[in-house]
Order: structure tokens, then C-alpha cells, then sequence
């Protein structure tokens, strides 16, 4: 869907920070699944979290992000997704080996250029939610900046400046698509 504009990249790498300024600025987005169930499974002492069982995660990760999807619909405007059920699919397909991706290359599709943010040691924290190292981050990074552009979407690197900044150039960058914002 033209509207539906996803934030991906690294861990760590200021992805809800920038949704947190679209969010004041007047747009509508939607969180990280990870993030919530990472809190819905600690709250309740379940087991789908990264650290104890990737692939129940990724997996739920992927259930939640559909739903995203399906709720986002009615929103007018961009919506602005901190990842996406791609992640979700490709965070699947490196610990099981499963071909969560293929479908997707013609289904659940979202405005075709996605914004990474590119890993950057000096902001990255670890936290209870976000458990794995700056050295995994990379890795997520890698293998999500060489899936998007295999789905047939185009990959916009976002600078490492001021969150207001980068808000100004992502929404730049969808002007110049041809996109009203």
C-alpha cells in the first residue's frame, strides 16, 4: 500500500525515536511488534521472547505485523510502521530456515521505498526488551538491507543527525517520490 511507509534498520538505531517525532508532527504510526510482545511476554512470564524462542517470536512478530497492517487501513494519510512484517519474516527465515519471504514479494506489499537506519554505536543501548549486543544489531542490519532491495523495494539509508532532521529528510525523500504528505 502506497501510504503504509516502513522504518526498518538496525536495532538500536533510532527507529522509534524518528516515529515518536512523525507521531508529534501529526502522523499516524505503529509501533515495533517486537517491542510490545517483548512486553505482553515478560508481563506474563511467557516464553515467545527472543532470547528463550526466536521462532515463536518471529512468528507472533509476524501475526501482530498483519494485524498492523489490517488496523492501518483505516487511517488516513502515511502510516508510518517502526519495522514491519518483512523483519518479522526475515528474523523467521535466518533461525528456521523457512521461506517466509517469498510470499511477500507479491503480498502485503507497503509504499515502495523503505527507510533504514544505518547502525550507529554512538546511540545504541541494550535495555530489558532489547537484550542482544551492538555485533547482532549489525548482522539484523545486514540481512534486512539485503532482503527489502530481493522483494523489489527501494532502500533509503537514513543520515545519523538530529531526529527533527531526519524527520525533515524522510518526509523530503516522499515529496520528491511524488507522494503528498
Amino acid at each position: 500500500m502506497d501510504r503504509f511507509i516502513i522504518i526498518s534498520g538496525c536495532s538500536g538505531g533510532g527507529k522509534s525515536t524518528l516515529l515518536g517525532e512523525l507521531r508529534r508532527r501529526g502522523y499516524s504510526t505503529v509501533e515495533e511488534p517486537g517491542r510490545r510482545i517483548v512486553a505482553d511476554e515478560l508481563a506474563s512470564a511467557g516464553n515467545a521472547l527472543p532470547w528463550t524462542d526466536m521462532a515463536a517470536f518471529a512468528r507472533r512478530a509476524m501475526a501482530l505485523a498483519l494485524q498492523d497492517r489490517d488496523d492501518a487501513i483505516r487511517s488516513k494519510g502515511f502510516v508510518f510502521f517502526d519495522r514491519s512484517l518483512i523483519d518479522a519474516s526475515v528474523a523467521l527465515a535466518h533461525v528456521t530456515g523457512e521461506d517466509a519471504l517469498t510470499p511477500l514479494q507479491t503480498m502485503h506489499r507497503y509504499h515502495r521505498l523503505v527507510f533504514l537506519t544505518p547502525p550507529w554505536p554512538e546511540i545504541y543501548t541494550a535495555d530489558a526488551e532489547r537484550r542482544h549486543g551492538f555485533d547482532a544489531a549489525i548482522d539484523e542490519y545486514h540481512r534486512l538491507s539485503a532482503t527489502y532491495p530481493a522483494l523489489h523495494y527501494d532502500v533509503m539509508v537514513l543520515p545519523k543527525i538530529s531526529v527533527e532532521a531526519r524527520a525533515d529528510f524522510l518526509l523530503d525523500c516522499l515529496s520528491i517520490e511524488g507522494v503528498a504528505t
